[in-house]
Parts: C-alpha cells; structure tokens; sequence
C-alpha cells in the first residue's frame, strides 16, 4: 500500500493543475486537493489496489480527476459542506455592506420566523397519518428510520444490510407521496 500511497503524493501537483479548470483561488484548489489525498487515504484498499493494479497511475489520475470535478461541481460532496459552504456564508456576513444592506438583505440567518409551532405541528400530525395509512409497513420503518433518527443512507444500508439504492428508492417514493398528499 505504502507503494500506491507514494503514487498518490506523486500525482498531487497533476492534481493541482486540474483543478484550475474549476477555480483561480488557489486557497481553495489547495483544500481541495488535500480533501481528495484524505478521500485516497481512506478509501477501501482492495479498490484501491485494483485501480492501482489495473492503470497505475494513470488510473489514479483519472479517479482523483472525477473526485476533483465532483468536489468543485456537487453541493453534496464533502469537500462543499467542508470548505465552500461554510466560507461562502462569512464571506457574506463580513462583506462590505453596511448594517441595513445586511439587515435588508434576506439570507437563511435573517428570515422572520414565519411559521407558528400550532402549523408546524399540524404538519407533522399530517405527515405521521399519511405514514401510518402508507400500503407497506416495509416503506413505513425505513422511511422513519431515516428521518427520525438522522441515519445516513451509508449508515442505513450498513445496519439493515439493505442496498443503498434500495433504501435511496424507498424513501423518496414515501417522500414522493407525502408531498403529493399535503398540499
């Protein structure tokens, strides 16, 4: 492994360059690549090895350039939620604009609070009825095991043994008929 770990470090300029195709900040591009060497170091070493055995290096230029593209291109990456989102948001708080600019302008931090905890719980009523009148109890359990008690679909499909795509499937047909039926 230390062999294809050297592979790794060795293509990290390669993986630099990439990523100017996404971005001119190299803070970012630095995040990024480093982001990807931790992604390599904790992928599955069999698949690793594979990739590895199969292309060398050139096999692992190109998983580390489609990891690169989705973290620079995919809201749902690690890299995302790691880096950009939490950037962007004091980027916007400690911008130039003055105090009503900031006031006036509507960002998740600053909405009123709309919404009266009698609706929301009128919401949650409706949506704990649909569930308990859905035809499967199949699509029930799965549905609240991931939204009441925060599992991940990875997490998920590592304690049901059930496929991710199964549970991805599962849940959005529940999500799917809950919509349809609330409003």
């Amino acid at each position: 492994m230390n062999k294809i770990y050297q592979a790794i470090a060795d293509l990290r300029s390669d993986f630099k360059t990439m990523s100017f195709a996404f971005t001119k900040d190299e803070n970012e591009i630095d995040n990024a690549v480093q982001e990807l060497m931790l992604y390599f170091m904790q992928m599955n070493q069999t698949t690793l090895s594979s990739i590895y055995e199969k292309d060398g290096s050139l096999g692992l230029k190109r998983y580390g350039a489609v990891a690169l593209r989705r973290s620079f291109t995919s809201p749902r990456s690690k890299f995302y939620y790691t880096y950009n989102k939490y950037y962007k948001n004091i980027d916007e708080l400690t911008s130039n604009a003055t105090y009503e600019e900031h006031n006036n302008h509507k960002s998740i931090y600053n909405l009123p609070n709309q919404v009266s905890e009698v609706y929301k719980y009128e919401q949650l009523e409706k949506i704990d009825l649909i569930l308990d009148n859905l035809d499967y109890w199949y699509d029930r359990e799965i549905f609240k095991l991931y939204y009441y008690e925060g599992n991940t679909l990875d997490s998920l499909a590592k304690k049901t043994g059930i496929s991710r795509n199964s549970l991805f499937t599962t849940i959005d047909k529940v999500r799917t008929k809950i919509k349809e039926e609330v409003e």
